[in-house]
């Protein structure tokens, strides 16, 4: 049985996620840290196009040299109100798994000082103030270095205040044998779709006139069978957006946790970023932009010499409006696709981005929050008072 003979790196990063890798890319191109042993820890080669982030952004990002596409418009669909958003000065851009994984890990591999390591990490602990790690078969124990966690473990509920719903979806990329799509805009919210499986939307992300990313998208508590997800897609497909001849490409499937579960940064000797740190946004599913953030942060930090436990959080009411949201829609009183209408019919479109991105001043908030109903809200709000 082998050992790890890295496992006193400077710096260790379980998973090579989007978190994972978002942290030391940042590490690469700062110049600071060439001089320190970084060690990545994964289960195996990210060789896949796994997954497709989206996010909007105002300037150019640390990853723009990989966005595969990008929208100067996005249209909306509710009841009672359709619409093209203006977004401007936000574009919503796409980055596809495989570029984002090819892109770092040409750059990791060209550092003498970055190691990877695959093996399945099963389990992290704390003893004797060292982190213990269980990868495949093997108990490490890492003393003297600094290490980053994002690989995401759901928790049971713990209090009755605990919310837990997911954003779960499949897509399809079609093409067609004619134009039938808009490169120019993509479709954010789509709620012409049935209802009864919770809030539910189509999502459309045009590659082309003839190619697109269609996705059906759902927040619920419980996910539905392969079978219903193909049905529904399909439906969505043919008798909503009035396609019928058309090929599938490509099919791709994510579950997101949508949870009020507090997720804490620093505990016992690990710093937990990403979704496992609580960078998906608890009231849209959304990521990508929040990691960035994060990563930045600690960065800053790191080559200030300034202590990671300083790190400002993220304020407590931002984690407040996400939960009375969540419990509205748990509760199924007032539909999704309601709030959404209204939060996007009686807002610019920009103030609900700033809102969404944790942004917003006190004053702003109070505003956007007075254009939704207000007793299932109160309600909510007055059950975690």
């Amino acid at each position: 049985m082998s050992t790890f003979h890295t496992k006193n790196a400077d710096y260790i990063i379980l998973g090579t996620g989007c978190a994972g890798l978002s942290l030391v890319m940042r590490m690469i191109r700062s110049g600071r840290f060439s001089d320190k042993k970084v060690l990545l820890i994964d289960k195996g080669p990210k060789t896949d196009n796994d997954r497709t982030w989206c996010y909007w952004e105002k300037q150019n990002g640390f990853f723009e040299e990989i966005v595969y596409k990008k929208w100067s418009s996005l249209n909306f669909f509710g009841p009672g109100f359709s619409t093209k958003l203006n977004i401007s000065p936000y574009q919503y851009k796409m980055i596809r798994g495989i570029d984002f994984y090819r892109y770092c890990f040409g750059e990791i591999t060209k550092q003498d000082n970055i190691e990877i390591v695959y093996g399945t990490v099963k389990d992290i602990g704390f003893q004797n103030n060292e982190v213990v790690v269980s990868i495949n078969d093997e108990i490490i124990r890492i003393a003297g270095s600094i290490v980053f966690n994002s690989i995401y473990r759901p928790a049971d509920a713990d209090s009755d205040k605990a919310i837990r719903l997911l954003q779960h979806f499949k897509g399809w990329i079609i093409e067609t044998d004619k134009p039938v799509f808009n490169p120019s805009g993509a479709t954010l919210m789509d709620f012409r779709v049935r209802q009864d499986n919770g809030t539910t939307f189509g999502y459309i992300l045009p590659i082309s006139e003839t190619k697109a990313l269609v996705e059906y998208t759902l927040f619920s508590a419980r996910l539905l069978s392969r079978e219903q997800y193909d049905k529904w897609l399909k439906d969505y497909i043919e008798n909503i957006l009035k396609i019928d001849n058309y090929k599938v490409v490509y099919e791709e499937f994510g579950v997101i946790p949508m949870t009020n579960k507090r997720f804490r940064f620093y505990e016992n000797g690990i710093y937990h970023i990403g979704t496992a740190g609580g960078q998906t946004k608890a009231s849209s599913g959304y990521t990508f932009g929040f990691i960035q953030k994060q990563a930045q942060q600690i960065i800053d930090h790191l080559t200030a010499g300034k202590s990671l436990q300083s790190m400002a959080a993220t304020p407590g009411r931002f984690r407040f409006y996400d939960t009375v949201l969540l419990r509205v829609l748990a509760e199924g009183k007032l539909g999704g696709d309601k709030i959404f209408t209204r939060l996007f019919q009686r807002n610019k479109t920009q103030a609900v981005f700033k809102f969404l991105d944790n942004e917003t001043s006190i004053g702003e908030e109070l505003k956007l929050i007075s254009t939704l109903p207000t007793y299932p809200f109160l309600k909510a709000a007055l059950h975690f008072g």
